[in-house]
């Protein structure tokens, strides 16, 4: 049976471009050798996608242009809500309103979640769904943040078609202020420590 993520994304023109670049046979194997259908998330996938603090989301206008944005929040705003189904509270930015846009004329929404630091890389493939406070006021609170400051203006439900994990071969580690301050907290602890023995031996 095919991968999921393969049916969706080995069109004729990528299968040709595997072909000509020499991958098409690995890839074919690749290919055939998944389940039939997402059967949904499994619990890696929900522990990495609930400790984002952020992702990029692709959507496509009714011209045919792609558009990545960049969505980021407190670490976990992006919500399992079960095993086919993630979300957010979508917060107020500069009233463009593009992916929501987008989201509204076709709702196949493509997303890359990061983990820099570890080199973990996460592909999703998902179809979109916007409410709003009066469509489903109860949704809309599962998804809020109370010790957030952001408006929420709607809620983005996102119905997972496939998954992947992608080579972590070119992913430069980048690390979060959390990351740097959990390593140098017992350097700040030693240097108070000799900062304190010094002062003791000047006195």
């Amino acid at each position: 049976m095919p991968r999921p993520f393969a049916e969706i994304s080995f069109t004729p023109t990528v299968q040709a471009a595997q072909e000509r670049y020499g991958s098409r046979e690995q890839m074919s194997r690749f290919q055939s050798s998944g389940e039939d259908g997402f059967i949904g998330l499994n619990e890696v996938e929900v522990a990495f996608i609930e400790a984002r603090d952020g992702f990029y989301q692709a959507t496509v206008s009714e011209t045919g242009w792609p558009y990545v944005q960049f969505r980021g929040g407190p670490a976990g705003f992006l919500k399992v809500l079960d095993e086919r189904t993630i979300g957010y509270a979508d917060f107020r930015g500069n009233r463009q309103y593009l992916s929501v846009g987008n989201m509204n004329g076709n709702d196949k929404v493509a997303m890359i979640l990061m983990d820099y630091a570890n080199r973990r890389r996460l592909k999703l493939w998902t179809r979109a769904k916007i409410l709003h406070h009066e469509d489903a006021p109860d949704m809309l609170d599962r998804l809020q943040l109370p010790d957030y400051r952001a408006r929420v203006e709607r809620a983005v439900i996102l119905t997972v078609e496939a998954t992947d994990w992608n080579c972590p071969q070119h992913i430069t580690p980048r690390f979060t202020e959390a990351d740097i301050s959990e390593v140098v907290a017992p350097l700040r602890q030693r240097l108070k420590y000799l900062e304190s023995r010094l002062a003791e031996l000047e006195g």
